[in-house]
């Protein structure tokens, strides 16, 4: 997968209907930034992909917290 689609797919499950801004003030950097590796124009830093996966695994583990607190709080409704 290139970088523009793995960019592409990552963005918009990180950071909604605006990913691109939400994405770009996360790592710190242009919007610009994003629609030039989105067009190809430029590959991101080795680092971002770092930062993604640290993003990625944050909300990972406080999804899994939320889904078992949804599920402790549904069972006790039944």
């Amino acid at each position: 997968m290139s970088s523009a689609k793995l960019i592409l797919a990552v963005g918009p499950a990180l950071g909604g209907r605006n990913w691109q801004s939400e994405l770009a003030d996360t790592l710190g950097i242009n919007r610009r930034t994003i629609r030039r590796w989105l067009t190809g124009e430029d590959e991101p830093r080795p680092g971002v992909w770092i930062e993604l996966l640290a993003i990625m695994r944050e909300r990972q583990t406080h999804l899994g917290e939320l889904i078992e607190a949804v599920e402790r709080h549904d069972s006790r409704r039944q």
